[in-house]
């Protein structure tokens, strides 16, 4: 199950069948998000990329949303049977060059906890306390280019 294809695209676009299933499989029904919160009128506002493996199957997606010189990553989500294979790390990565080809001074994300050292291992640093999003626990990290 190697990516074959990332491919950062806006709404409106024939990826955001694909994106929005792979979100709406891996928060909603493995992690009983509630629907309502998943699917927000921010993914009009976003970039998102979509992860394909040589069959055209989604393996991962997540959303970066830019706000003056900050942006935020958010909705990363990778299948269960991709996971562990580096497409997360690969993600996070691409998402974080786009940032600073922008020439950002910042990118945050809320991270649920259990996933945080993923995170770090990235470059991220929690700020703050946990808080609870969606009835899971989470921490705030921010990302600062060097300049």
């Amino acid at each position: 199950m190697q990516p074959q294809d990332f491919r950062f695209f806006r709404l409106p676009s024939p990826l955001w069948p694909a994106a929005s299933a792979l979100r709406y499989a891996v928060f909603v029904q493995e992690q009983q998000v509630p629907e309502e919160l998943e699917l927000d009128a921010e993914d009009a506002n976003a970039l998102h990329l979509l992860v394909r493996d040589a069959a055209g199957n989604a393996l991962g997606t997540l959303r970066i949303l830019t706000r003056g010189k900050a942006a935020n990553i958010g909705r990363v989500a990778v299948t269960a049977e991709a996971r562990r294979q580096g497409i997360g790390s690969e993600m996070v990565r691409r998402a974080l060059a786009y940032c600073r080809d922008l020439r950002l001074e910042s990118v945050s994300l809320d991270s649920q906890t259990h996933i945080t050292p993923f995170y770090e291992k990235l470059g991220f640093r929690a700020t703050g306390e946990v808080f609870m999003d969606a009835g899971i626990p989470h921490l705030h990290m921010v990302h600062s280019f060097q300049t």
